[in-house]
């Protein structure tokens, strides 16, 4: 685990903000009828004008190498869905923009998942209990607790509404890297896992299913689908470990964070 001293944390929450500020440039482009890939090259141009790059664009597992310059999951989509002329977006879906940069070295990494037009009364509760899930995780970001402490916050939130956290994949530390030490699974007990120090930055990042937790992998590769179809919701931020308590750093400017205390 990498614990960075404030000169490092001051340059990884200059990251951060390029990172929320593309997020919430993408976000307000959502629209019925806008392709998925005009909206990733939307994503390209906001990360080139703010003098960054892209962390996914070219990320290697293996042999695979990652297409494009953000990640755009659609409905049933979990994670890591590929920007496509030919996925246009419709009333009622809902979409996750996921956007990691790199800034002068240092990684941000933000996630939301927002509605196109109107949705299902049952599918805009999953967005929501998704982000106060998150929250709750984010509130147990203190040095001293256990990474279970967040994990048990967010799975507690998410299976007494009645939906189901995704097992196969978890938030992560970030800096230099775009994955670091320690992984945060979004189950487990409040004592499981590695303990928390000051100085140290995570992203987590609830990745919830309305139905069951299982996953299938899409033809391309990279997406990642629920297995029974249902709609699928992912929420992150970048957060700074602290004594007294967390430091959201992917707030966009000119946007307040829920109270945490």
């Amino acid at each position: 685990m990498i614990v960075r001293n404030e000169e490092q944390n001051k340059a990884i929450r200059e990251a951060a903000q390029v990172a929320a500020t593309v997020l919430d440039r993408m976000v307000g482009l959502v629209a019925p009828g806008m392709n998925t890939y005009d909206l990733d090259q939307a994503g390209r141009r906001f990360i080139e004008e703010l003098g960054a790059e892209s962390a996914c664009y070219k990320y290697k597992v293996g042999s695979r190498i990652y297409p494009a310059f953000t990640c755009l999951s659609v409905n049933n989509e979990v994670v890591h869905g590929i920007g496509s002329l030919e996925r246009v977006l419709q009333e009622g879906d809902v979409i996750s923009v996921d956007v990691c940069t790199r800034y002068r070295g240092y990684i941000g990494d933000n996630c939301r998942t927002v509605p196109v037009g109107r949705v299902e009364p049952e599918v805009q509760r999953l967005l929501d209990v998704t982000e106060e899930a998150m929250y709750d995780g984010i509130r147990n970001a203190v040095a001293g607790n256990k990474v279970g402490k967040i994990s048990n916050a967010v799975q507690k939130k998410v299976e007494r509404a009645g939906f189901s956290v995704i097992r196969d994949f978890v938030g992560h530390g970030v800096g230099k890297s775009l994955h670091e030490e320690p992984q945060i699974p979004n189950f487990g007990r409040p004592g499981d896992y590695q303990r928390l120090k000051k100085g140290m930055v995570l992203c987590i990042e609830p990745m919830v299913n309305m139905g069951r937790h299982g996953i299938v992998m899409g033809e391309d590769g990279w997406t990642a689908l629920s297995s029974d179809g249902s709609v699928s919701a992912h929420f992150e931020h970048t957060v700074l470990v602290g004594e007294d308590g967390p430091e959201i750093i992917t707030v966009p400017e000119g946007k307040v964070a829920p109270a945490l205390g």
